[in-house]
């Protein structure tokens, strides 16, 4: 189970998380900056089409993306999220700013799902205090430069060695264990082999049991292996979901629900492990 501020979300089947691009520069094409109406619309169909949760972002975290001014994400965040405050399911901000952070929490935002795990000053406290979830993703530098050079020598262990580091800092600031979610983070600050990598072993990322969500819905990986441009990217999402789900991804963070809701729905039907099973 993973305490999702009034919410509690069983795990004991892949959950998925519908985005919500609030960015005028999403690499999905998807971004709703301008459009407060159509976003939470868009956010209201991913609901309908079986989403457990939201994932609201309003800052570009693709390759060579600048950093969005503070007031600016606000700006994009604030009326969708009030908008959205009694839709039924749990709202996640994608933010790693602290002050964003704790106008999000202060507007009915359930969990906080940070690309740089807490490591900014005052994030750690923005959060602690509070009953919300927290996604510690693992990112190698930042958007603008992360995929010019990435370098690893092994990459599951050293990307389970940041996360467990991360887990160490969150639970020694109170961040109780029921709170916590775990993203290796594909295409951030990895080449296509560290991608492959990861979802290959994804399995041994978990750290004592704590749940991990996998986001490869669309990314430019899947382009590299298909030559398909973002748009016709569908086929490779849902295999590449499944095949996370397969390997124990509790969460799986997707712009197509529907889509993936019936790939799913097919690999449940002849007998899909559960989550204890699949971790094994």
């Amino acid at each position: 189970m993973l305490r999702c501020g009034a919410f509690q979300l069983p795990l004991s089947r892949p959950l998925l998380m519908g985005i919500v691009n609030l960015t005028p520069d999403s690499f999905s094409g998807d971004g709703l900056a301008s459009n407060i109406g159509e976003a939470v619309a868009q956010a209201r169909q991913q609901i309908d089409a079986g989403a457990d949760l939201l994932d609201l972002g309003a800052e570009s975290s693709r390759p060579g993306a600048t950093p969005t001014a503070e007031n600016e994400e606000l700006r994009r965040l604030l009326p969708v999220l009030e908008a959205l405050r009694d839709c039924g399911v749990p709202i996640s901000v994608d933010t790693y700013k602290p002050t964003v952070m704790r106008a999000a929490l202060a507007n009915g935002a359930s969990m906080i799902n940070d690309i740089y795990a807490l490591r900014k000053p005052g994030a750690m406290a923005a959060v602690a205090d509070s009953n919300c979830a927290v996604c510690l993703m693992h990112m190698q530098g930042a958007p603008l430069t992360m995929q010019e050079q990435p370098a690893y020598c092994d990459v599951v262990a050293e990307v389970q060695g940041f996360l467990r580091t991360r887990v160490s800092a969150a639970l020694a600031a109170g961040i109780t264990r029921d709170r916590l979610l775990l993203d290796p983070g594909f295409c951030f600050g990895k080449t296509l082999q560290h991608n492959l990598d990861l979802l290959r072993r994804f399995a041994e990322l978990s750290l004592d049991g704590l749940p991990l969500l996998a986001g490869v819905s669309r990314k430019s990986m899947l382009g590299t292996i298909t030559g398909r441009p973002v748009e016709q990217r569908l086929a490779g999402s849902l295999a590449a979901a499944l095949l996370a789900a397969q390997r124990g991804a509790r969460i799986l963070r997707v712009h197509d629900v529907a889509e993936t809701r019936d790939a799913l729905a097919v690999w449940q039907a002849i007998g899909a492990p559960s989550g204890a099973e699949a971790r094994t």
